[in-house]
């Protein structure tokens, strides 16, 4: 705002100028004669247009606190602003080598988030540190079993600050077979018990969708989370029906339902006919509907995504390393990398709450279920007991090196080839020889 004094413009101070011009002055009226203190009190209302009364008390009671009583009520009045004492700093808990084997672990085993590391902490860290693959001291490893989930997230927030890349969705609808299967909506899904399984594919076309190109069949079971990943060299009946075998005869529990999408891969005549003579009942999801088989998308990414990526693998040798890659991952998601599983979802007004059970493995929940058998308890047992996971991660990393490495020097091969043939279009002197 402008005010107008005769000929000239005047601006108005703002709130901050108009207190630091009283702080200036307060400090000279203080100590200054009564003639002095009149001229300073008219210096700061011709300055600050104040109320004459109201710029006298500023500068008489500047800096100090008073409990005035206001409409019946307790008023703290301050006079102008009081600078405030810099809090003394808490003694940090979570030092910079808790921070560092925090970090190390975190990357190493696939970027969890609090929750679910703070529950693998306190299953790995001890054979970790057992085995020597983890060097901390005492210090460090008593507070890392007992660092919370919300202090992870908060130590490693600046670390998660990661660019995020989408797949292409590679499902085609199929109509003859859609009557003979029925639809499972996401408010139908059940996982009162082990069995009841979520199948879906994900491309590895690396953006490119034309050509052959290698697949992977992700299975989950809803009660337990545990997971069967496959490797396809391409989304053929044959493949897929080939990979829900394996599933059937690997898998610690009995394969009881399939929920799928509409996909050909899924909704075709031999897999059908395959679950019928297993007594499997299919199931499908609704068209263009993600959410009803929202659990496997989730494993989609957690499990498949971060694990590969999203690069083109086409070749048999890539294929081949899909499949090792996945005969440990398999092992080190189901035995060592702990989940939540919804409990409870209410709606209050606008807003939704949910509520989760604590993290565990699909291991321990296998373990800790009335209808898994003693024998199939045992094999778990026994199978647990010989996993290292540090070992597991490290053999995960080779081949994810050659896998990365492979699909580097086809890319390279591909750039490389294509400026030949644009130099070779465009040179005289081939063209002139041709002639």
């Amino acid at each position: 705002m402008v005010a107008r004094r005769g000929l000239l413009m005047v601006k108005e101070l703002t709130m901050g100028q108009r207190k630091g011009v009283t702080a200036k002055l307060a400090k000279r009226y203080r100590g200054a004669s009564k003639k002095e203190k009149g001229r300073i009190l008219d210096m700061l209302v011709k300055v600050t247009e104040y109320n004459r009364c109201h710029a006298g008390w500023v500068l008489r009671h500047y800096g100090k606190r008073h409990v005035m009583k206001i409409d019946g009520k307790m008023v703290e009045l301050v006079a102008v602003n009081v600078p405030k004492r810099a809090p003394s700093p808490r003694p940090r808990i979570y030092d910079e080598p808790v921070v560092k084997t925090l970090k190390m672990i975190w990357e190493s085993f696939d970027y969890m988030c609090g929750q679910r590391l703070a529950e693998f902490l306190k299953e790995v860290l001890p054979v970790l540190v057992g085995s020597g693959e983890v060097y901390c001291s005492d210090t460090t490893y008593e507070k890392l079993l007992r660092i919370s989930p919300a202090t992870i997230d908060r130590l490693l927030r600046d670390e998660k600050q990661k660019l995020r890349v989408r797949g292409i969705s590679h499902t085609k609808a199929v109509g003859i077979l859609k009557a003979q299967i029925p639809i499972r909506t996401w408010s139908e899904v059940t996982a009162a018990e082990p069995g009841h399984f979520q199948i879906d594919l994900v491309g590895h076309d690396g953006g490119d969708s034309h050509g052959q190109f290698a697949y992977s069949l992700d299975a989950l079971d809803l009660y337990s989370g545990w997971v069967e990943p496959r490797a396809l060299q391409n989304r053929a009946h044959r493949w897929t029906l080939e990979a829900v075998q394996d599933i059937y005869e690997t898998a610690p529990m009995s394969l009881k339902t399939i929920h799928s999408d509409n996909g050909g891969e899924f909704i075709n005549e031999r897999l059908l006919s395959w679950c019928q003579s297993k007594q499997i009942d299919p199931y499908r999801s609704r068209a263009y509907k993600k959410n009803d088989t929202c659990f496997i998308e989730q494993k989609n990414y957690s499990v498949i995504r971060q694990a590969v990526g999203y690069a083109r693998f086409d070749t048999e040798e890539e294929v081949k390393l899909l499949q090792q890659l996945y005969s440990k991952l398999r092992l080190l998601v189901n035995h060592f990398y702990p989940s939540t599983k919804l409990i409870e979802k209410t709606r209050i007004g606008s807003q939704v709450r949910k509520r989760y059970d604590k993290p565990k493995t699909p291991y321990r929940r296998l373990l800790e279920c009335e209808t898994v058998s003693e024998e199939t308890k045992e094999m778990l047992r026994s199978e647990h007991r010989r996993l290292r996971p540090m070992e597991l991660k490290k053999r995960i990393m080779q081949i994810q090196d050659q896998l990365y490495q492979s699909a580097r020097r086809k890319q390279n091969w591909s750039f490389t080839t294509h400026e030949k043939e644009e130099d070779h279009a465009y040179d005289d002197s081939s063209a002139e020889d041709f002639v």
